[in-house]
């Protein structure tokens, strides 16, 4: 904790600066304002009334309330073990939550975690955080993540997302940021879960991965073993048409996942084993601010050509 705050908390604090609502918004109940509804604005938002009114769907914007409850969903499954840079995802993990973690409890806010570490014999091993505010609750939550261990392997396991996200859908009862930390290495039915979670509350994937997940270099003829179930097989990595498909094969799992969270219309902080922790946050920061001015250009644009055409007929 004492070198995240000396090195990423320190330079994240000279660049935050304003933008601190970009990355936790909060959450509110005063009436701020109303405007056109546009993509990925929750619809329990819109205004019927005023929708009649003017035939065009609009949807309320409340004050926002600066104390944010945020809850970390961890995925500290098998997989998490893998790193090839040498720095395994378990830690990078570990560094993600820390950082965001001390960054919410010095406004005051309060974080929580659900941590998953693998499914076993008996459903799966889960323990819950409650959430609190504090340095010294940031550092007990650290010592639980590094201190979870998944289940040995074992053939037939697999990694259940939906299992660790419908916990979170009965255990978080106020209105939250909810980080999922994870490499998405799991059992497909997922999706479903993820998207009543996220009508709920603000919801943020961190997906972890590392670079050899990718693509595969020429190592020669290797044993591969699958982290969860043991289950190994020898490869040839010398052979650029097993390369080819396995890089294809990993593209292929990119794009989906890419395209289920936009669908769900669910932000997405990718981290590279290897990659500074603020530089990923500063980037993840920036194109959210991005799309947001672009959706607010947007509905001004749309506004000003209807109060045009309004001019035009009067």
């Amino acid at each position: 904790m004492r070198r995240l705050e000396w090195t990423v908390l320190r330079r994240l604090d000279g660049l935050l600066q304003g933008d601190y609502r970009t990355l936790f918004r909060g959450f509110g109940l005063d009436l701020a304002d109303l405007r056109e509804y546009h993509a990925q604005d929750d619809v329990r938002h819109i205004d019927w009334n005023v929708t009649a009114r003017m035939q065009v769907p609009h949807v309320r914007e409340f004050q926002e309330d600066r104390q944010v409850d945020a809850w970390f969903l961890l995925d500290l499954s098998g997989s998490v073990d893998f790193g090839s840079t040498g720095v395994r995802k378990r830690l990078l993990s570990a560094e993600f939550t820390g950082t965001v973690a001390r960054l919410l409890t010095r406004y005051g806010n309060r974080v929580g975690a659900m941590i998953h570490a693998g499914a076993g014999a008996d459903g799966g091993s889960m323990s819950v955080l409650p959430a609190r505010s504090g340095r010294r609750h940031v550092l007990h939550l650290i010592d639980r993540l590094m201190s979870a261990t998944p289940p040995p392997p074992a053939a037939g396991m697999r990694t259940d997302l939906a299992q660790l996200i419908r916990q979170a859908q009965q255990g978080i009862r106020r209105r939250s940021v909810v980080f999922l930390v994870s490499d998405f290495i799991s059992e497909d039915a997922w999706a479903d879960a993820l998207d009543l979670l996220s009508r709920r509350h603000e919801v943020v994937a961190v997906r972890l991965f590392d670079p050899l997940e990718q693509a595969l270099p020429d190592l020669g003829l290797i044993v591969m073993q699958d982290a969860e179930t043991g289950e190994q097989l020898y490869v040839d990595t010398h052979d650029k048409a097993f390369r080819r498909r396995f890089a294809q094969v990993a593209a292929a799992r990119e794009a989906a996942l890419r395209g289920t969270l936009s669908q769900l219309g669910i932000d997405c902080l990718e981290l590279a084993t290897g990659e500074a922790i603020d530089a990923a946050l500063l980037r993840f920061i920036d194109a959210r601010k991005r799309r947001s001015q672009l959706a607010a250009g947007s509905v001004a644009n749309r506004t000003a050509r209807r109060a045009q055409r309004v001019r035009s007929h009067a």
